[in-house]
C-alpha cells in the first residue's frame, strides 16, 4: 500500500521556491555583475533556493578575485560576460587560470549564438541568458553543481536581427558612446593598435584600454574584432 505521506510529483509538484535537493545544494556562491540590480535579483534567487549557501557578490573581476583569495573558493561563480574594465572573455579566462576547479557561469544579456560558443570553448560551465526566468535558472545551476555543462536553448529571438533593426541597434549603441569614445572607436576601425591611438591622442595607455572596455561594454560585445564588424555594419569611420 502506498504510503500517503510519500509526495506524488504528479499530483503533488514541488513548489518553484522550494529549496533545490541537498545533493545540488553549494556552500559558496560568487556573483559577479556591475549592476546591483542584477546581483540582487541573483541573491533572492539563490536564497531561496539554497537557504544555507553563503552568497558573495562583487561589481568586478578584482573584488571577485579578493574574494576568492580571502574567503575561499566557491562552489560556484556567476559572471556577467560585459564588466567595465574587462575585455572579451578576459574575466572568465582569468578566473579559469587561477580556480581550474572552480565553475564559472556566464549570465549575460547577450544571447548571440556565436558569443555563446566561445564562451563554452573558453572555459564556462554554463551561459545563462538575464531572460531566463527562475525555474530554469534554478535547473540550470542544478545542471552544472551535478557536473554538467549548460547551454541554452536559442530560439528566433535570439537569431539576428532582420537587417534594418539590427542597424537601428547598432546606431543606437554607438550613439551611446561619448565623443572620446567614438573617436576611439574610429582609430579601431582603421585598425589602429592601442599604442598607436594612444600616440595619435596624445593619451595614455591605460586611458585607451578603459575607452576600449567602456566601447565593448556600450556595445555588446566581447573582442575588438565584434566591435570593428559592428562598426563596419553600418558604415562607421573615423
Amino acid at each position: 500500500m502506498e504510503n500517503p505521506a510519500t509526495p506524488d510529483p504528479a499530483r503533488d509538484p514541488v513548489p518553484d521556491t522550494a529549496p533545490l535537493p541537498a545533493l545540488y545544494a553549494p556552500e559558496r556562491v560568487i556573483i559577479v555583475d556591475d549592476h546591483a540590480l542584477v546581483r540582487d535579483g541573483l541573491r533572492t534567487v539563490l536564497e531561496q533556493a539554497f537557504p544555507a549557501c553563503e552568497i558573495l557578490d562583487a561589481d568586478g573581476l578584482e573584488p571577485a578575485l579578493h574574494l576568492l583569495a580571502t574567503a575561499g573558493e566557491a562552489d560556484l561563480v556567476l559572471l556577467d560576460l560585459l564588466i567595465p574594465g574587462i575585455e572579451g572573455l578576459s574575466g572568465l579566462e582569468t578566473l579559469r587560470e587561477r580556480y581550474p576547479a572552480t565553475p564559472v557561469v556566464i549570465v549575460s544579456g547577450v544571447t548571440d549564438r556565436q558569443v555563446v560558443h566561445a564562451a563554452l570553448a573558453a572555459g564556462a560551465a554554463g551561459f545563462l541568458p538575464k531572460s531566463l526566468p527562475r525555474g530554469a535558472l534554478l535547473d540550470a545551476f542544478a545542471h552544472v553543481l551535478a557536473g554538467g555543462i549548460y547551454e541554452p536553448e536559442m530560439t528566433a529571438a535570439d537569431t539576428p536581427f532582420a537587417a534594418g533593426d539590427e542597424e537601428r541597434a547598432i546606431h543606437a549603441r554607438i550613439a551611446a558612446l561619448t565623443p572620446q569614445q567614438r573617436v576611439v572607436l574610429g582609430k579601431l576601425v582603421g585598425g589602429r593598435l592601442n599604442k598607436q591611438i594612444a600616440y595619435e591622442l596624445d593619451v595614455s595607455m591605460t586611458t585607451v584600454k578603459a575607452h576600449v572596455s567602456a566601447i565593448l561594454h556600450k556595445l555588446q560585445v566581447f573582442s575588438r574584432t565584434q566591435a570593428v564588424i559592428l562598426a563596419n555594419r553600418v558604415g562607421f569611420r573615423e
